[in-house]
């Protein structure tokens, strides 16, 4: 799995491309949880590319969510995809985390 990085002022963008499963979810949950433990964790997750997560992914999005809630903090998510979207309110999942349709928009609510 791909996952595409951008700096926005001190917003950091995270892209992943293709599935959250297995390993790459693994792998995508690690890399997000490494960056949320900094001094400034002002991440957004694009969710475009991906067309479905499995349940590693859902646990990688709760403890993200945990971790940032300690902060006061929501994880801000963007263009997630319908089925995605769908399984986080099934899981009951979906009420932790701020979503957008436009990326600006989601850098913009962290002023």
């Amino acid at each position: 799995m791909k996952i595409e990085r951008q700096q926005i002022g001190s917003v950091e963008v995270a892209k992943p491309v293709g599935p959250l499963v297995d390993e790459d979810a693994e792998a995508f949950s690690k890399a997000l949880m490494k960056r949320l433990v900094s001094s400034n964790p002002r991440v957004v997750v694009v969710l475009k590319e991906v067309p479905y997560l499995d349940s590693v992914a859902l646990e990688g999005l709760a403890n993200a969510s945990d971790e940032l809630s300690q902060r006061a903090m929501q994880l801000k998510l963007v263009n997630v995809q319908s089925n995605c979207r769908e399984v986080l309110e099934l899981t009951g999942l979906a009420d932790r985390f701020q979503f957008f349709d436009d990326l600006q928009d989601a850098v913009k609510s962290f002023l």
